[in-house]
């Protein structure tokens, strides 16, 4: 399968990141205390078929496991993969990620976001900061001539002077027509190692960030992940396609 992709592809990559985005930023907007993750995973369901595309989440099937909502929700130690519930209502200061990914016209769209619910914990707020700093960093790396690994590396340096965990078990990665395609995009590694990077290619960049420690343990469901230690997680993510020059991010929302 070909990873480096044609104007008339990106230019199809780049409408479904704007939806993608604009879901996006319509759930980071709507989300609130007493909502359940339900209630939100079906807004955006309606706003992605609003938008004439289709979740890439919904029927996914990962083994014997097949996702069965239209959003990723996860809340507080929840990690990523957190399933909608009408169970679960968000409460005073959850830290909720928000993943959308969606398929429009045969190809992916995706990214994540992380948003505080008041009263703010100034610990939270600082994890959320960091997180975020880190993937825009990462992201001045995706240039040509760069190498999966300075991306990797540039994770995993500005996260190691805040002393946060490391997810290693989630990784980011290409997206294009499917959405995990080659090179996997680990947030730790060295420099100079790993795929190098090309006009053309589309890079899922997404670090997952623990206040603790980096394991993961899986809930019974078989889709979501959480923190071993039970403390809070966030996760941040943008579609970037490398260019000739600078690292265009595609997953901006433009209104």
């Amino acid at each position: 399968m070909k990873y480096i992709r044609t104007d008339e592809e990106i230019q199809s990559i780049r409408e479904a990141c704007q939806i993608a985005a604009t879901v996006l930023k319509r759930l980071v907007n709507t989300v609130a205390e007493g909502m359940t993750t339900y209630d939100l995973d079906q807004l955006g369901r309606k706003a992605i078929e609003e938008l004439g595309a289709e979740s890439a989440c919904h029927n996914y099937r990962a083994g014997d496991y097949v996702f069965p909502a239209y959003t990723c929700l996860s809340l507080n130690e929840e990690i990523v993969h957190g399933i909608g519930s009408i169970r679960r209502v968000i409460q005073p200061g959850d830290v909720v990620s928000i993943d959308v990914v969606v398929r429009y016209r045969g190809f992916i769209g995706d990214n994540a976001s992380t948003v505080l619910i008041e009263p703010v914990a100034d610990e939270n707020a600082a994890l959320i900061d960091a997180t975020r700093e880190s993937l825009n960093y990462a992201i001045s790396f995706a240039r040509a001539g760069n190498r999966v690994g300075d991306i990797s590396n540039a994770v995993e340096r500005f996260i190691k002077r805040h002393n946060y965990g490391i997810v290693r078990d989630f990784v980011g990665h290409g997206v294009g027509a499917t959405m995990h395609e080659a090179p996997q995009i680990p947030n730790f590694g060295r420099r100079g190692s790993g795929a190098l990077l090309k006009p053309g290619m589309c890079l899922a960049i997404e670090p997952m960030i623990n206040m603790g420690t980096g394991k993961v343990d899986m809930l019974d469901d078989g889709w979501t992940a959480v923190t071993r230690d039970r403390k809070p997680s966030a996760h941040f993510e943008h579609t970037v396609l490398v260019t000739n020059g600078e690292p265009e991010i595609l997953t901006i929302p433009q209104n």
